[in-house]
Protein backbone atom coordinates (compact mmCIF):
# COMPACT_ATOMS: atom_id res chain seq x y z
CA UNK A 1 0.00 0.00 0.00
CA UNK A 2 0.93 3.78 -0.69
CA UNK A 3 -0.80 4.93 2.05
CA UNK A 4 -1.07 9.36 2.43
CA UNK A 5 -1.19 9.46 6.40
CA UNK A 6 -2.80 12.94 8.05
CA UNK A 7 -2.15 13.49 11.35
CA UNK A 8 1.35 11.34 11.48
CA UNK A 9 3.26 12.81 14.00
CA UNK A 10 -0.12 12.64 16.56
CA UNK A 11 -0.11 9.95 19.18
CA UNK A 12 -2.54 7.36 16.93
CA UNK A 13 -0.67 8.61 13.47
CA UNK A 14 2.25 8.41 14.65
CA UNK A 15 1.52 4.50 15.90
CA UNK A 16 -0.34 3.53 13.33
CA UNK A 17 2.15 4.77 10.53
CA UNK A 18 4.74 2.84 12.67
CA UNK A 19 2.71 -0.20 12.46
CA UNK A 20 2.16 0.09 8.86
CA UNK A 21 5.58 0.23 7.70
CA UNK A 22 6.47 -2.39 9.67
CA UNK A 23 4.26 -4.39 7.63
CA UNK A 24 5.70 -2.85 4.33
CA UNK A 25 3.15 -0.42 3.28
CA UNK A 26 4.99 3.25 1.58
CA UNK A 27 3.41 6.19 3.87
CA UNK A 28 3.76 9.39 3.03
CA UNK A 29 2.81 11.48 6.79
CA UNK A 30 1.37 14.90 6.58
CA UNK A 31 1.35 17.28 9.98
CA UNK A 32 1.83 20.79 10.81
CA UNK A 33 3.26 20.08 13.85
CA UNK A 34 1.08 22.93 15.88
CA UNK A 35 1.50 23.86 19.35
CA UNK A 36 -1.83 22.61 20.64
CA UNK A 37 1.04 20.73 23.20
CA UNK A 38 4.48 20.31 23.48
CA UNK A 39 5.79 19.97 19.89
CA UNK A 40 9.09 18.26 21.22
CA UNK A 41 6.76 15.26 22.03
CA UNK A 42 5.27 15.42 18.06
CA UNK A 43 9.08 15.37 16.99
CA UNK A 44 10.38 12.72 19.30
CA UNK A 45 7.49 10.18 17.28
CA UNK A 46 8.59 11.61 13.76
CA UNK A 47 12.41 10.75 14.86
CA UNK A 48 11.18 7.17 15.41
CA UNK A 49 9.52 6.98 12.04
CA UNK A 50 12.15 8.54 9.99
CA UNK A 51 14.60 5.40 10.78
CA UNK A 52 12.09 3.75 8.09
CA UNK A 53 13.18 4.08 4.38
CA UNK A 54 9.65 3.82 3.43
CA UNK A 55 8.28 6.92 5.48
CA UNK A 56 8.48 10.48 3.97
CA UNK A 57 7.02 13.65 5.75
CA UNK A 58 5.67 16.67 4.50
CA UNK A 59 4.48 19.93 6.96
CA UNK A 60 1.57 21.94 6.06
CA UNK A 61 -1.61 22.74 7.22
CA UNK A 62 -5.24 20.84 6.15
CA UNK A 63 -6.69 24.08 5.22
CA UNK A 64 -3.59 24.99 3.01
CA UNK A 65 -4.94 23.10 0.18
CA UNK A 66 -1.71 24.03 -2.44
CA UNK A 67 0.57 21.93 -0.04
CA UNK A 68 -2.27 19.20 0.27
CA UNK A 69 -2.83 19.16 -2.94
CA UNK A 70 1.05 18.90 -3.98
CA UNK A 71 2.21 16.54 -1.36
CA UNK A 72 -1.03 14.19 -2.72
CA UNK A 73 0.08 14.68 -6.74
CA UNK A 74 3.95 13.76 -6.10
CA UNK A 75 3.28 10.69 -3.77
CA UNK A 76 0.04 9.59 -5.64
CA UNK A 77 -1.62 7.17 -2.69
CA UNK A 78 -3.72 4.17 -3.07
CA UNK A 79 -5.24 4.26 0.47
CA UNK A 80 -5.65 7.80 2.29
CA UNK A 81 -5.99 7.53 6.22
CA UNK A 82 -6.99 10.63 7.73
CA UNK A 83 -6.55 11.09 11.50
CA UNK A 84 -5.40 14.22 11.69
CA UNK A 85 -7.69 16.87 13.54
CA UNK A 86 -7.50 19.35 15.84
CA UNK A 87 -8.12 17.71 18.92
CA UNK A 88 -10.02 18.52 22.29
CA UNK A 89 -13.68 18.77 23.69
CA UNK A 90 -12.88 21.15 25.86
CA UNK A 91 -10.11 23.28 23.97
CA UNK A 92 -13.06 23.64 21.11
CA UNK A 93 -15.62 25.59 23.65
CA UNK A 94 -12.86 28.16 24.04
CA UNK A 95 -11.06 28.24 20.95
CA UNK A 96 -13.96 27.36 17.80
CA UNK A 97 -12.17 28.81 14.91
CA UNK A 98 -9.37 26.47 15.14
CA UNK A 99 -11.92 23.48 15.03
CA UNK A 100 -13.62 25.40 11.40
CA UNK A 101 -10.15 25.82 10.29
CA UNK A 102 -8.94 21.89 10.62
CA UNK A 103 -11.79 19.73 10.99
CA UNK A 104 -14.19 21.47 8.80
CA UNK A 105 -12.41 23.17 6.01
CA UNK A 106 -9.22 20.87 6.49
CA UNK A 107 -11.55 18.11 5.91
CA UNK A 108 -13.47 18.79 2.90
CA UNK A 109 -10.04 19.73 0.96
CA UNK A 110 -9.26 15.98 1.74
CA UNK A 111 -12.55 14.40 0.54
CA UNK A 112 -12.53 16.81 -2.74
CA UNK A 113 -9.20 14.97 -3.13
CA UNK A 114 -10.52 11.79 -2.64
CA UNK A 115 -13.24 12.58 -5.12
CA UNK A 116 -10.73 13.44 -7.78
CA UNK A 117 -8.08 11.25 -7.84
CA UNK A 118 -10.04 7.76 -6.12
CA UNK A 119 -7.82 6.31 -3.92
CA UNK A 120 -8.77 2.86 -3.36
CA UNK A 121 -9.78 3.19 0.37
CA UNK A 122 -10.86 6.56 2.56
CA UNK A 123 -10.46 6.23 5.80
CA UNK A 124 -11.21 9.21 8.95
CA UNK A 125 -11.05 9.26 12.17
CA UNK A 126 -14.39 10.03 14.08
CA UNK A 127 -14.55 10.58 17.90
CA UNK A 128 -16.70 8.69 20.44
CA UNK A 129 -17.64 12.64 21.59
CA UNK A 130 -20.46 12.27 18.37
CA UNK A 131 -22.91 10.35 21.11
CA UNK A 132 -23.20 13.93 23.15
CA UNK A 133 -25.86 13.50 25.43
CA UNK A 134 -26.95 9.77 24.53
CA UNK A 135 -27.80 8.32 27.70
CA UNK A 136 -28.62 4.78 26.13
CA UNK A 137 -24.97 2.39 27.07
CA UNK A 138 -23.41 1.24 25.25
CA UNK A 139 -22.98 3.70 22.13
CA UNK A 140 -23.92 1.76 18.85
CA UNK A 141 -23.72 3.19 15.72
CA UNK A 142 -26.91 3.39 14.81
CA UNK A 143 -27.75 5.90 17.52
CA UNK A 144 -28.92 9.53 16.99
CA UNK A 145 -26.01 11.71 17.39
CA UNK A 146 -27.54 15.22 16.69
CA UNK A 147 -27.18 16.18 20.00
CA UNK A 148 -23.58 17.31 20.05
CA UNK A 149 -22.44 18.92 23.51
CA UNK A 150 -18.86 20.25 22.26
CA UNK A 151 -17.53 21.84 18.72
CA UNK A 152 -14.99 19.37 18.53
CA UNK A 153 -18.25 16.73 18.29
CA UNK A 154 -20.12 18.82 16.30
CA UNK A 155 -17.17 18.41 13.60
CA UNK A 156 -16.86 15.06 13.45
CA UNK A 157 -20.24 14.77 13.08
CA UNK A 158 -20.27 16.65 10.14
CA UNK A 159 -17.38 14.99 8.62
CA UNK A 160 -19.14 11.83 8.74
CA UNK A 161 -22.33 13.57 7.38
CA UNK A 162 -19.93 14.61 4.59
CA UNK A 163 -18.80 11.21 3.78
CA UNK A 164 -21.40 9.70 3.60
CA UNK A 165 -23.33 12.46 1.05
CA UNK A 166 -19.78 11.95 -1.28
CA UNK A 167 -20.67 8.27 -0.87
CA UNK A 168 -24.56 8.60 -2.37
CA UNK A 169 -23.50 11.20 -5.06
CA UNK A 170 -19.96 9.70 -6.00
CA UNK A 171 -19.64 6.03 -4.32
CA UNK A 172 -16.32 7.05 -2.61
CA UNK A 173 -15.83 4.47 -0.16
CA UNK A 174 -15.12 5.81 3.29
CA UNK A 175 -14.85 4.58 6.52
CA UNK A 176 -15.11 6.51 9.85
CA UNK A 177 -13.48 5.53 12.59
CA UNK A 178 -15.19 6.59 16.76
CA UNK A 179 -12.24 6.14 18.84
CA UNK A 180 -12.72 5.36 22.38
CA UNK A 181 -10.58 7.15 24.70
CA UNK A 182 -7.69 5.79 23.63
CA UNK A 183 -4.33 5.61 25.50
CA UNK A 184 -0.37 4.38 25.42
CA UNK A 185 3.43 5.31 25.09
CA UNK A 186 3.92 8.20 23.16
CA UNK A 187 -0.04 9.41 24.19
CA UNK A 188 -1.06 13.21 23.85
CA UNK A 189 0.31 15.48 27.21
CA UNK A 190 -3.07 16.94 27.18
CA UNK A 191 -4.71 13.24 27.78
CA UNK A 192 -5.72 12.04 31.40
CA UNK A 193 -3.35 9.57 31.73
CA UNK A 194 0.08 11.61 30.59
CA UNK A 195 -1.50 14.62 32.03
CA UNK A 196 -1.76 12.68 35.60
CA UNK A 197 1.81 11.25 34.97
CA UNK A 198 3.08 14.80 34.37
CA UNK A 199 1.32 16.27 37.20
CA UNK A 200 2.26 13.36 39.62
CA UNK A 201 5.72 13.37 38.95
CA UNK A 202 6.38 17.47 39.57
CA UNK A 203 3.92 16.98 42.95
CA UNK A 204 1.25 18.89 42.18
CA UNK A 205 -2.67 17.73 42.35
CA UNK A 206 -4.44 16.27 39.42
CA UNK A 207 -8.08 17.41 38.54
CA UNK A 208 -9.91 14.60 39.45
CA UNK A 209 -14.00 16.04 37.35
CA UNK A 210 -17.57 14.71 38.63
CA UNK A 211 -15.37 13.59 42.08
CA UNK A 212 -14.19 10.71 40.19
CA UNK A 213 -17.35 9.49 39.36
CA UNK A 214 -16.19 8.53 35.75
CA UNK A 215 -16.01 5.90 33.18
CA UNK A 216 -14.26 5.42 30.14
CA UNK A 217 -13.97 2.93 27.72
CA UNK A 218 -10.16 2.98 28.10
CA UNK A 219 -8.66 1.36 24.60
CA UNK A 220 -4.93 0.58 24.44
CA UNK A 221 -3.37 1.81 21.15
CA UNK A 222 -2.32 -1.22 19.95
CA UNK A 223 -6.25 -2.48 19.54
CA UNK A 224 -6.97 0.63 17.98
CA UNK A 225 -4.06 0.25 15.71
CA UNK A 226 -5.44 -3.31 14.31
CA UNK A 227 -9.13 -1.58 13.86
CA UNK A 228 -7.54 0.65 11.80
CA UNK A 229 -5.47 -1.56 9.60
CA UNK A 230 -8.33 -3.72 9.17
CA UNK A 231 -11.20 -1.10 7.66
CA UNK A 232 -8.21 0.11 5.70
CA UNK A 233 -7.70 -3.04 4.02
CA UNK A 234 -11.47 -3.35 3.54
CA UNK A 235 -13.21 -0.63 1.42
CA UNK A 236 -17.18 0.22 1.90
CA UNK A 237 -19.27 3.30 0.94
CA UNK A 238 -20.92 5.29 3.60
CA UNK A 239 -19.66 2.84 7.13
CA UNK A 240 -18.97 4.19 10.68
CA UNK A 241 -17.44 2.11 13.10
CA UNK A 242 -17.01 2.39 17.34
CA UNK A 243 -13.44 1.41 17.93
CA UNK A 244 -13.25 1.00 21.95
CA UNK A 245 -12.86 -1.53 24.48
CA UNK A 246 -16.08 -2.34 25.25
CA UNK A 247 -15.79 -3.34 28.91
CA UNK A 248 -15.30 0.22 30.36
CA UNK A 249 -13.60 1.12 33.56
CA UNK A 250 -14.25 3.87 36.15
CA UNK A 251 -11.59 6.68 36.73
CA UNK A 252 -10.57 5.96 39.75
CA UNK A 253 -9.48 2.71 38.94
CA UNK A 254 -6.89 4.43 36.60
CA UNK A 255 -5.28 6.64 38.68
CA UNK A 256 -4.61 4.20 41.33
CA UNK A 257 -3.35 1.77 38.45
CA UNK A 258 -1.10 4.77 37.69
CA UNK A 259 0.00 5.35 41.27
CA UNK A 260 1.48 1.76 41.63
CA UNK A 261 3.11 1.45 38.09
CA UNK A 262 4.75 5.12 38.72
CA UNK A 263 5.18 4.69 42.72
CA UNK A 264 3.88 8.13 42.83
CA UNK A 265 1.04 8.83 45.45
CA UNK A 266 -1.74 11.08 43.50
CA UNK A 267 -2.60 14.13 44.91
CA UNK A 268 -6.48 15.23 43.84
CA UNK A 269 -8.39 18.34 43.58
CA UNK A 270 -11.98 16.98 42.92
CA UNK A 271 -14.27 18.78 40.86
CA UNK A 272 -17.59 19.43 39.15
CA UNK A 273 -18.65 17.98 35.56
CA UNK A 274 -16.74 20.30 33.08
CA UNK A 275 -18.80 21.44 30.28
CA UNK A 276 -18.72 19.39 27.46
CA UNK A 277 -17.75 16.22 29.16
CA UNK A 278 -20.13 12.90 30.07
CA UNK A 279 -20.06 10.79 32.77
CA UNK A 280 -19.81 7.19 31.14
CA UNK A 281 -18.83 6.75 27.53
CA UNK A 282 -18.89 3.04 26.48
CA UNK A 283 -18.59 1.47 23.14
CA UNK A 284 -20.59 -1.30 21.56
CA UNK A 285 -18.02 -2.89 19.34
CA UNK A 286 -20.26 -5.80 17.83
CA UNK A 287 -20.46 -4.22 14.31
CA UNK A 288 -16.83 -3.79 14.28
CA UNK A 289 -16.14 -7.85 15.87
CA UNK A 290 -18.50 -8.98 12.86
CA UNK A 291 -17.41 -6.61 9.95
CA UNK A 292 -13.52 -6.04 10.97
CA UNK A 293 -12.75 -9.30 13.20
CA UNK A 294 -11.93 -6.40 15.65
CA UNK A 295 -11.14 -7.94 18.66
CA UNK A 296 -9.35 -5.59 21.32
CA UNK A 297 -6.93 -7.84 23.46
CA UNK A 298 -5.69 -5.48 26.31
CA UNK A 299 -6.59 -5.01 30.08
CA UNK A 300 -6.60 -1.60 30.85
CA UNK A 301 -4.14 -3.22 34.09
CA UNK A 302 -1.99 -4.60 31.14
CA UNK A 303 -1.95 -1.20 29.15
CA UNK A 304 -1.45 1.11 32.40
CA UNK A 305 1.71 -1.14 33.17
CA UNK A 306 2.92 -0.75 29.35
CA UNK A 307 2.48 3.00 29.42
CA UNK A 308 4.17 3.51 32.73
CA UNK A 309 7.20 1.53 31.54
CA UNK A 310 7.40 3.79 28.58
CA UNK A 311 6.90 6.94 30.94
CA UNK A 312 9.57 6.64 33.43
CA UNK A 313 11.66 5.59 30.48
CA UNK A 314 10.97 8.86 28.49
CA UNK A 315 11.18 10.95 31.51
CA UNK A 316 14.18 9.26 32.73
CA UNK A 317 12.86 8.11 36.26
Amino acid sequence: MRILLTGAAGFIGFHTSRTLLERGSTVLGYDNINNYYDPAVKESRLEVLRSFDRFSFVRGNLEDNETLSSAWKKFNPDHVLHLAAQAGVRYSIENPMAYINSNIVGYQNIIDLVKKYRPNNFVYASSSSVYGGNKKLPFSEDQDVSNPISLYAASKIANELTAKCYGNLFEIPSTGLRFFTVYGPFSRPDMAMFKFAELMRKEQSIPVFNNGKMIRDFTYIEDIVAGISAALAKPEINQVYNLGKGRPNDLMEMIRLLENHLGIKAKMDMLPMQAGDVEATIADISKAHKNLGYEPKTDLAVGVAKFGSWYREYRKL
